[in-house]
């Protein structure tokens, strides 16, 4: 999970990437000035501006990001720092729509400021951001970063947009492809409890609507570790809610959370989640390393000596399991997170299984001497794949960190613990 900041950084020319953009887009943007007035009036609650929440995935960071509802309406996990303290609402439809609008606004003018397909002068963007009223900003600078990315991906935000009554979140959808018909992907959180509960036909006009990708955070599919880690769901429930998905049309991403057993539980939580990935063969494995913020439920069990977190080498040989017990599943398996100890982890199922087993192997038969180097290395950034280990120079340079920070292999997990902590 990324904090999302936008800029306007730049040197000399913002590159938008938009080489689809064209007269016609053009023309279609100035008829949506006519079309879609920015005074719409929202009924319900006073408008405080656009709003962007705190988080998304990696795969979303090319994305407009809306907001549909603020935080998370479980908000109990023990092991998500995220959302804790903060109170759970939806945020009226008018307001979205109003987002939408003053993004569809600001892109307009971009398209007009452009020197060609995609490109913007920085001194003509500068000016037009200076002239804009408080309250217009925050819509700017996400119109701006996401007409400099390609326009091509919506994310709605924040834990779960399907709790909002699916004939609201139809009115945001199609509000959303009148404004940008040219958009590929429309994708959104959700909970395994609120898809389960969910009529087929519902999640189906979703889908229908242009909601096409769902991201579910399964962690686990181990009861226990459901039950521990209080997920609020069971294996069943994730089996049920992925299956529902793929049903409706969707594509879905499923998470798996290497180390969320701990030492006592790794075996039952690998093999119970791969069967859970088997039975419903996502398009997508997601893996996101457990790491636990002080601000967390979870913290507090590891103080108490209720949870012993898993070393890297045993959660490795977790990931293992779970990658031997695989099958019949022929989505993408991604390592898409900063927490992740191996990078290069992914690729399509099965016909990259054994080159990802061969290289957590790897992993796990290295010189004592050379793990806690890539370990280090790679915790601290100084390595980025499993390969740059046998760069001497790489190594030089990590075993200088190590030598400068004071870290040896029997004080390697707590610091590793404290470096991935920043990344929360």
């Amino acid at each position: 999970m990324l904090i999302v900041h936008s800029t306007m950084a730049g040197d000399g020319h913002l590159n938008g990437c938009l080489t689809q953009v064209s007269v016609i887009l053009m023309d279609f943007f100035l008829n949506i000035f006519d079309n879609y007035p920015m005074n719409v009036i929202n009924r319900t609650s006073p408008y405080q501006g656009f709003e962007q929440g705190p988080i998304r995935p990696p795969s979303e960071a090319q994305s407009l990001l809306v907001r549909v509802t603020r935080n998370c309406h479980w908000n109990r996990c023990s092991f998500c720092p995220v959302y804790k303290g903060a109170r759970f609402s939806i945020r009226p439809v008018e307001q979205v729509l109003h987002d939408l609008d003053s993004v569809a606004h600001h892109v307009g003018n971009l398209v007009l400021l452009s020197a060609g397909p995609g490109l913007l002068m920085e001194e003509d963007v500068r000016e037009a951001f200076n002239v804009l009223p408080p309250e217009e900003t925050a819509s700017f600078r996400a119109a701006l970063s996401w007409y400099r990315s390609g326009m091509e991906s919506v994310f709605l935000q924040d834990a779960d947009s399907l709790v909002l009554r699916p004939t609201r979140l139809i009115e945001i959808l199609q509000h959303l492809k009148e404004l940008f018909p040219l958009v590929k992907r429309i994708t959104s959180y959700s909970r395994s409890d609120t898809i389960a509960r969910m009529p087929a036909d519902q999640l189906r006009a979703l889908a229908e609507a242009g909601l096409n990708r769902i991201h579910i955070g399964m962690e686990s599919g181990c009861d226990a570790v459901l039950a521990m880690m209080n997920k609020g769901a069971t294996k069943e429930v994730h089996v049920r809610a992925g299956l529902k998905v793929k049903a409706a049309g969707m594509e879905l991403s499923e998470y798996y959370m290497p180390g969320l057993g701990g030492i006592d539980l790794w075996r039952e939580h690998a093999q119970d989640t791969a069967d859970a990935m088997n039975r419903i063969n996502p398009d997508f494995i997601r893996l996101r390393t457990l790491a636990i913020p002080e601000r967390t439920p979870l913290a507090g069990e590891v103080r108490d000596g209720r949870f012993r977190k898993c070393p890297d080498p045993l959660a490795a040989e977790e990931i293992l399991l779970f990658l031997d017990i695989l099958e019949g599943v022929t989505g993408y398996l991604a390592s898409d997170h900063v927490l992740n100890l191996f990078p290069e982890l992914e690729g399509h199922l099965p016909g990259d299984l054994q080159r990802m087993r061969d290289l957590i192997w790897g992993f796990l038969t290295m010189e004592p001497h050379i793990r806690f180097i890539y370990q280090l290395g790679r915790r601290l950034g100084l390595l980025s794949r499993l390969g740059d280990v046998d760069d001497p120079g790489r190594r030089a340079e990590v075993q200088e960190a190590a030598r400068r920070l004071g870290v040896t292999p029997e004080n390697l997990d707590a610091i590793s613990d404290a470096i991935v902590k920043r990344f929360i």
